[in-house]
């Protein structure tokens, strides 16, 4: 086996159009993963790579790490999805790096209109990830309805106290990262909660900082065990019990909802990078319709026909295949 065989024996983009489109997907995934209430797996979700995301990351598992022990290393190579995962985040990479800023720009500044934007989006998710469910039945209601419960519980979380220890940024780096491929858990609301939001992205202002940079290691490996397990679990779920999984995953979104609405009554704050944030607050239905409400309706429009038109395009593209 050559090397060219070996990177392309997995699954994966075939042509440069086919990775950048990945790419872009991965760019939406890792602008959503920086705000603190949006989940980079709903995003994997509405563009339909969910499911070979989850794949992807299972690739990765000790077989492949016994063929680098023993210096397979085509072998090791031809096993992993190597051209889906490096596309992939390639554009989640790009995003963190790039869009971070504005994102945070957008939310610090125009908070009602970003969340409006979100809102219409997610909106829409739901009605199009509803639709995977084959069936429904007074189970798969059930775990509808456990996937409500559940977001809805972890979103009305208040930030609590926590140390600075290595083992706790961990098992930080674990559950956000378990939490980032979920739909409708933000894992970087998951570090708010956990009180490591600021303290984590403040190591990456000045990441070669001697202490700084043993953080950020210590953050990566919590966050490469909790992909490589949590995506195995996801997978088993997925293969064996799809309807029941992907109607849990709708409840994520649904119980997640209030979270992202846009008007709130602020009973929490938490002080990032020197400015307020909100962190625990009532939804409210705005007073007046001023402008700004109906620039936020017309956002939350656009997108949810976003969206819309994306599973439309994608349908219509997996038919003529």
């Amino acid at each position: 086996m050559t090397w060219k065989e070996a990177f392309f024996a997995s699954p994966g983009p075939d042509s440069i159009k086919e990775a950048g489109t990945l790419s872009l997907k991965g760019l939406c995934m890792g602008s959503a993963d920086v705000i603190p209430g949006v989940s980079g797996g709903t995003i994997a979700l509405i563009t339909g790579i969910y499911q070979d995301l989850i794949k992807a990351l299972k690739s990765l598992d000790i077989s492949t790490v016994k063929k680098l022990l023993t210096f397979d290393l085509k072998g090791a190579l031809a096993s992993i999805h190597i051209r889906f995962l490096i596309s992939l985040f390639a554009g989640i990479g790009i995003a963190i790096i790039s869009l971070a800023r504005l994102m945070n720009f957008l939310i610090n500044h125009h908070p009602v209109l970003t969340w409006s934007f979100f809102f219409g989006l997610i909106a829409a998710s739901i009605l199009v990830v509803s639709r995977k469910v084959v069936s429904w039945t007074l189970i798969i209601s059930i775990s509808l309805g456990i996937g409500i419960a559940v977001a809805a519980f972890i979103v009305n979380l208040i930030p609590i106290e926590t140390p600075e220890a290595l083992w706790f940024i961990f098992l930080c780096g674990i559950i956000a990262i378990c939490a980032m491929i979920l739909p409708g858990i933000s894992g970087a609301f998951i570090l708010l909660i956990l009180g490591k939001y600021e303290f984590i992205t403040a190591t990456l202002k000045n990441p070669f900082v001697s202490q700084n940079f043993i953080i950020i290691i210590v953050f990566c490996l919590g966050c490469l065990i909790g992909l490589l397990s949590f995506s195995r679990l996801l997978n088993y779920f997925l293969n064996n019990f799809y309807n029941r999984t992907m109607a849990f995953l709708t409840g994520l979104m649904i119980g997640a909802m209030p979270k992202i609405w846009p008007w709130k009554q602020i009973l929490a704050t938490q002080i990032i990078r020197g400015k307020p944030h909100i962190t625990w607050g009532s939804n409210i239905i705005p007073e007046t319709m001023n402008t700004e409400v109906w620039m936020a309706i017309g956002l939350a429009i656009i997108g949810f026909v976003a969206v819309m038109m994306i599973e439309r395009l994608a349908r219509s593209t997996q038919s003529d295949t």
